[in-house]
């Protein structure tokens, strides 16, 4: 009886804290919108992946992708967001790919040395990803040619992910181990390496090797000129 009330207290907690990351990257993904590439102004740099993908550090990739996706469709259902379903698609493509990845690799390797291998694979991978989509849906929701789009993607979009990825990667860098001590500090956090996600621990994985499959057929599709 016992255990299943530490098994309950460790679940609530972990409830709240994720809501509570959830509600701060909203916060940072509401009103911090720098614009950082010129040549496409109309993309924002937001902060909010660094608090996601802190998230992902603490309690795994699953827990990263469900506050990816909570946070997604609250700047959806909020207006934060200004391409509807697109934007929501697009925040939850860009979270996941970043996140969810770093969050996977820091699983397995809890080091700081591992967090930083991560981050960077991460933010590689996550710049490749945006491209890709970009590619794709960049054209329907601006609703301009996409050989024009075409034209923006490396002075523009890629300059942007790949600016947008170094600094969380940096700032995340500086932050998770600030955070996670005020986590112990506060009681929400009991264990030192509670990750919250040990009843699943294929889920993660599962997810990022879809994503990356998905991510490389697309590719392909594109190479070959059917999409």
């Amino acid at each position: 009886m016992i255990e299943g009330e530490n098994y309950m207290k460790v679940n609530t907690r972990k409830l709240c804290v994720l809501a509570m990351m959830s509600a701060l990257a909203f916060l940072l993904a509401a009103y911090v919108r720098i614009s950082i590439v010129p040549a496409v102004g109309f993309l924002r740099y937001d902060p909010k992946d660094i608090i996601i993908v802190i998230a992902g550090f603490i309690f795994g990739p699953l827990a990263a992708f469900v506050v990816t996706v909570v946070v997604a469709a609250m700047q959806w259902f909020t207006g934060v967001s200004t391409t509807a379903h697109i934007g929501f698609f697009m925040n939850v493509v860009s979270g996941t790919a970043f996140c969810c990845t770093a969050a996977l690799i820091y699983k397995k390797k809890r080091t700081f040395k591992g967090a930083l291998i991560g981050l960077i694979i991460a933010g590689l991978f996550a710049t490749a990803v945006m491209m890709l989509w970009n590619y794709i849906l960049t054209p329907i929701f601006m609703e301009q040619p996409r050989e024009r789009i075409v034209r923006l993607l490396l002075p523009g979009f890629l300059p942007f992910n790949l600016i947008n990825n170094g600094i969380n990667i940096v700032l995340t860098m500086l932050l998770y181990k600030r955070i996670k001590g005020m986590l112990h500090s506060t009681g929400m956090m009991q264990q030192p390496d509670e990750t919250g996600g040990s009843k699943m621990p294929h889920a993660g994985l599962i997810l990022s090797v879809l994503f990356a499959l998905l991510t490389i057929a697309l590719w392909v599709l594109i190479l070959v000129g059917i999409i």
